[in-house]
């Protein structure tokens, strides 16, 4: 195993990491379309070219999403081959808001952490990888394997256009594992392996009845107040306790390989909120409630004015929601679901229209699968940690496209932690896990390079 150049390997990724920070690469502020090219052509594409990458840029065929760029550096056709991913987009940068450091597009290390906007989500973890194989590189003169890089610039913004290009590109974007890293780990110090992700609906409620308000004392008793029938509209959904009360929404069942592998994960984190224990399906445990089971959110309800409430009965009342849902379900099924329970329930005035931004399908490698168990016995050699193996992370990612479309077994080996203020002012990477995510990827290309630990068959790579 290749000892990892520590002081060499951090300092390039250090000065890398600040040229993409100061790229600002804000997906969600249409001004800044601009800066999502450049970030590929000035930074990502040059950086790839240097380490033997061909690289070219992609037109997006969603009109108006961003590009992508693709890159691949193949060293014979009978090696190995993985496909990577990364985006290099990130969410605004809110530069009034940050108070522990000065500015997101600074480059600030304070003790172990480097701040910056899209130090953890997503250029951080996608620069620990670049300097992996630099480092591989460095010390051998070649890989071992052959790489291949897609990176978009529209995660934050639902990723459009990701799904149609892996249909379009399968031939270019064929490989025999993907790896890739985003998300947090489960905890700061745990080397972290997750194999897939939940999906996501968002959905509207609306319960429209009037035009206008009208006052409180003259109509009340006499007018329906939409919030209070939004209100009990919501909770016939979800109880008191936050379990899913329609059938239609939850999981079947948890698959016997899914419960060993969370037997012994306990998630949450010293720097975050206290779990609530008695929140959620009953009779699971709090593993199981985030990486094997639906939930359904409320993520905001408005009615009136809040801000400065009148006595009066509101003509309308809104609330947004979301289901997370593990693989298995069909999310096609939710919305008819819905509309149907809400009518038994004697909600017809509550209008239900799911949120027009694509939903993220639910995926899951088998935990049992070849490939896990390769990159799980890879990390522990490097880090000298036996990593933590989620079926799927909590959270969503277009994990769908390369699992479903492309066909390969993903593994995900995230290079931040859950109190990295990811999305929000003073976001951070510990350079503690950028040190140790240096050496687990170098272990990773090292392992694809040797036939005697890298999963085969009599007939080649395990597919």
């Amino acid at each position: 195993m290749t000892s990892l150049p520590a002081a060499a390997a951090i300092d390039s990724l250090r000065t890398a990491l600040a040229r993409r920070l100061a790229i600002r690469t804000e997906s969600q502020i249409p001004a800044q379309a601009a800066e999502l090219m450049r970030y590929l052509t000035a930074e990502i594409g040059p950086s790839l070219a240097a380490l033997g990458f061909r690289w070219t840029i992609w037109d997006n065929p969603v009109a108006g999403a961003p590009p992508l760029l693709f890159a691949e550096r193949i060293e014979a056709p009978s090696l190995t081959t993985v496909l990577m991913y990364g985006h290099g987009d990130v969410v605004a940068g809110h530069d009034a808001q940050w108070r522990v450091a000065r500015s997101p597009w600074i480059l600030e290390q304070q003790g172990n952490r480097w701040y910056g906007r899209g130090s953890a989500d997503n250029k951080g973890q996608h620069s620990i990888n670049i300097a992996a194989i630099a480092a591989v590189l460095a010390t051998r003169g070649a890989l071992g394997c052959n790489v291949k890089w897609l990176f978009e610039m529209g995660e934050e913004v639902g990723s459009p256009g990701l799904r149609a290009i892996c249909e379009t590109q399968r031939s270019a974007l064929a490989a025999d594992v993907f790896i890739a890293s985003d998300g947090p780990r489960l905890r700061a110090e745990l080397p972290t392996l997750f194999l897939g992700a939940r999906g996501a609906l968002n959905f509207t409620l609306q319960c429209a009845l009037r035009e206008g308000a009208h006052h409180s004392g003259n109509w009340g008793g006499l007018l329906a107040n939409p919030g209070v029938i939004l209100a009990h509209a919501i909770a016939s959904l979800v109880d008191a306790h936050g379990a899913i009360s329609v059938p239609a929404l939850r999981p079947q069942e948890i698959p016997a390989s899914v419960r060993g592998a969370l037997a012994t994960i306990e998630p949450g984190d010293p720097n975050g909120p206290a779990i609530d224990r008695d929140w959620g399906e009953p009779g699971l445990t709090p593993a199981q409630r985030v990486f094997a089971w639906n939930t359904l959110e409320v993520l905001a309800f408005k009615t009136g004015n809040p801000e400065q409430p009148v006595n009066a009965i509101p003509a309308r009342a809104t609330a947004n929601l979301q289901v997370r849902f593990v693989a298995g379900c069909d999310h096609t099924t939710f919305m008819p679901a819905l509309r149907a329970h809400l009518d038994r329930f004697g909600f017809q005035r509550v209008q239900v229209k799911a949120d027009p931004s694509d939903v993220m399908a639910a995926t899951r490698l088998d935990p049992d699968h070849p490939w896990v168990t390769w990159a799980a016995q890879s990390i522990a050699r490097s880090s000298g940690i036996a990593a933590a193996i989620l079926p799927n992370m909590g959270g969503s990612l277009p994990n769908d496209c390369f699992a479903d479309v492309l066909k390969l077994p993903t593994l995900w080996v995230p290079h931040s932690y859950p109190a990295c203020s990811q999305h929000a002012a003073d976001e951070h990477l510990l350079i503690d896990i950028a040190h140790q995510g240096l050496r687990i990827m170098i272990g990773l290309f090292e392992d694809l390079a040797d036939r005697q630990t890298r999963p085969v068959s009599d007939s080649g790579i395990v597919p």
